[in-house]
């Protein structure tokens, strides 16, 4: 059974679901929020991992300490993902432009992200 915060998706479905190009789904078993049919950000464990332009991801982790490699069930670190690891939930609301710039990034890619 896949463990994660049920605040954080609360948090999540609140920043993401009132995006009309967004929609829920699940990866892994865990809930995730989808543009057209590419993942652009999912719960996982305690964390939300996030799909972004490989240069935010690339700065993200180099300068946020609650950014880490996004590594789904032991697999080797994706360049364009990162994982966001906070304790309190209310705090991802402090990220909605990376999350919105995921949104937009995926849009970006032809015939990838569009609905």
């Amino acid at each position: 059974m896949a463990n994660f915060n049920l605040n954080h998706k609360a948090v999540l479905d609140a920043l993401l679901l009132g995006n009309p190009l967004v929609r829920p789904g699940k990866m892994f078993g865990f809930p995730a929020y989808y543009v057209g049919k590419k993942l652009c950000n999912c719960l996982y464990e305690l964390g939300v991992g996030v799909k972004l332009p490989e240069q935010t991801a690339s700065r993200l982790l180099a300068e946020d300490q609650h950014v880490t490699p996004f590594q789904p069930m032991g697999r080797p670190k994706m360049r364009q993902w990162i994982q966001i690891n906070l304790e309190r939930s209310e705090e991802y609301r402090q990220y909605q432009s990376a999350f919105g710039e995921s949104i937009q990034y995926l849009l970006e890619q032809p015939g990838k992200g569009a609905p």
